[in-house]
């Protein structure tokens, strides 16, 4: 506990002090104890966690023991990501309905997971997306494919949380972008390395219920400002947005909509592929706690979604016509991302802001924390522990290897992002959400339900997809337009779901009838 309360104390030392060498305002000392406050408690619930982990099964999966409703708000900590609160009121915000459309997306997703999955993953009793696909397929070619799927989703998932992050401590601290994404790195690392799914777990909980109570108190204060009416909010945003009117309909499905219904398929079926989400299901006692689990999940998610349209309207009405949260060009301070933090301020204050700050903070690091305990599980438990050693690896040896590879992903985060800087978060996560629904979710939903899938059709059809994501995702506007910097992108649809997905399904029956002749030994053919 010492050791975590030393670097905690030292990231707040260092981060005053290059606000002060930057020239920065100093920060509220009402926000930074409230900031303090949450995040201490959340490390405090690390150290708790450290001293309960004692197995790889407590360590990648609590042991088993949570309960469904608890779990349930674990997975709802999940979904209100850096994404879910900062990305999409910031999209309602700049968009107005259009931005709500994701989050269609995202709670039509659980359902899928609930009547196709957690039963039936529970029952099989693994850790991991990769020990679930090659409990029924043998060979180290699905092994590997697996594990790299999943490195790959997580990275993509990673760079939404670490971009959302940089910029709420860039705003709180008012030091450099880069150094806040560093200071994320830190911290996420802690979490992982000492407590694994365990203090992953409780602190996903402590933030879901600390999140839906900040989404309900900004939702009544905000309609408080209308006399709540909520017909008033609407008409005093309409009079401040440049779009005018046009911000209540959606232009997205008008303007292109290929990209929309890609999109729409990218966040329904993508819930089912992410790895972080799947693990979920193996930390409840058995398959009747995963099915319940995901009903409180939907319910709890279902509402606080709902509240983003107040907040997210809420801002545009208050927020835009304030030029005290906005710069010379009219943007807001500090980002596109923080119109959720900048209407708290307007609220409520230092202390508003603090606790919203600190609360979307701790979102976003256990987010981040489960998301890279995913990664580094894949690349311990499957990678390491099942490929390069021809012997089960030692719990011992796990751990080090899993402390080693939370390093290596702790690294790449930040370089991610610092690389996708200003990028909106909730976007970056539906290309996520396209990889994981183009190669991780046709697999697993053959490898459950299909009994001629082999291991060669897997690989076949997974790989597929996800080369295919990356090479259309490269392409299209997203990297090759506001990455890389071209004047158009090769490819307009975006996401690519609409044409990867069903590549994914083609190849794995392609595959599948090709590899079937040659033999279920080699291949590996489910019995």
């Amino acid at each position: 506990m010492k050791t975590l309360a030393l670097a905690f104390a030292m990231l707040l030392a260092c981060s005053h002090a290059a606000a002060q060498g930057s020239g920065a305002p100093a920060p509220s000392a009402i926000a930074l104890s409230l900031f303090a406050l949450v995040i201490g408690s959340t490390l405090f619930i690390t150290w708790w966690a450290a001293r309960r982990t004692s197995s790889t099964s407590d360590f990648y999966a609590a042991g088993g023991n949570i309960s469904g409703f608890q779990n349930g708000l674990a997975i709802t900590g999940d979904a209100l990501s850096a994404g879910a609160f900062l990305g999409l009121s910031a999209l309602v915000f700049s968009s107005g309905f259009d931005g709500l459309f994701y989050a269609i997306g995202y709670t039509t997703g659980l359902p899928v997971v609930v009547f196709l999955m957690a039963g039936k993953l529970r029952k099989m009793g693994k850790y991991t997306f990769t020990d679930v696909v090659c409990s029924r397929l043998g060979g180290n070619g699905i092994r590997i494919f697996s594990a790299c799927a999943s490195l790959t989703i997580v990275a993509f998932y990673l760079v939404a949380q670490m971009v959302g992050a940089g910029q709420l401590v860039q705003l709180l601290f008012g030091i450099d972008y880069s150094i806040a994404i560093m200071l994320v790195g830190v911290l996420m690392i802690l979490y992982v390395a000492f407590g694994g799914m365990l203090a992953t777990t409780w602190v996903q909980i402590v933030k879901a219920v600390l999140m839906l109570c900040v989404g309900c108190v900004i939702s009544v204060l905000v309609l408080a400002r209308f006399d709540f009416s909520f017909a008033a909010l609407l008409s005093s945003a309409v009079e401040v947005h440049p779009r005018g009117g046009a911000i209540l309909g959606t232009a997205t499905m008008a303007r292109d909509p290929w990209s929309a219904f890609s999109l729409g398929l990218a966040v329904m079926f993508g819930t089912a592929g992410l790895p972080h989400v799947l693990m979920r299901f193996f930390t409840v006692p058995d398959a009747r706690a995963a099915r319940s689990s995901v009903l409180w999940a939907t319910v709890f998610m279902n509402g606080f979604y709902a509240l983003l349209f107040i907040i997210g309207f809420g801002a545009l009405a208050l927020v835009r016509s304030d030029k005290t949260y906005l710069d010379a060009s009219g943007a807001l301070i500090g980002g596109g991302n923080t119109a959720a933090l900048h209407l708290s301020r307007l609220l409520g204050g230092d202390a508003m802001f603090g606790v919203v700050a600190a609360v979307a903070f701790a979102t976003i690091l256990a987010v981040v924390a489960g998301l890279t305990l995913s990664g580094a599980s894949a690349v311990s438990h499957d990678i390491y522990g099942a490929i390069f050693k021809k012997r089960v690896a030692s719990e011992q040896e796990e751990f080090r290897i899993i402390r080693i590879a939370t390093v290596a992903l702790g690294l790449l985060a930040v370089a991610l992002g610092i690389a996708f800087k200003g990028q909106n978060v909730a976007y970056m996560i539906s290309l996520a959400f396209s990889i994981a629904c183009s190669s991780t979710f046709p697999v697993l939903l053959l490898a459950i339900y299909w009994q001629k899938l082999t291991a060669f059709g897997a690989v076949l059809g997974g790989s597929a997809g996800i080369v295919g994501s990356l090479v259309l995702t490269v392409l299209g506007p997203s990297v090759w337009v506001k990455v890389l910097g071209h004047a158009a992108p090769v490819v307009t649809l975006d996401p690519p779901a609409l044409v990867t997905v069903p590549l994914a399904f083609l190849c794995c029956f392609v595959g599948s009838h090709l590899s079937a002749p040659w033999g279920a030994k080699q291949w590996g053919v489910i019995r």
